[in-house]
């Protein structure tokens, strides 16, 4: 599974990098997916997906 942020929707809430810190990081304002979803953390990254307050995460 690999996670895909749409930059231009980002709004740089930090959401994503609380709910899922393996995945996601905050670059300046935005948040950036460091790469593949670890094995176990699907569910980490759905979360992060769903919490995210413009729907730009999409966990694929």
């Amino acid at each position: 599974m690999k996670a895909v942020i749409d930059a231009n929707s980002c709004i740089g809430c930090g959401l994503c990098a609380s709910d899922c810190p393996e995945v996601f990081e905050m670059n300046a304002d935005k948040a950036i997916a460091k790469g593949p979803v670890p094995a176990g953390k699907e569910d980490s990254c759905k979360t992060a997906a769903a919490n995210c307050p413009v729907q730009c995460i999409k966990c694929e």
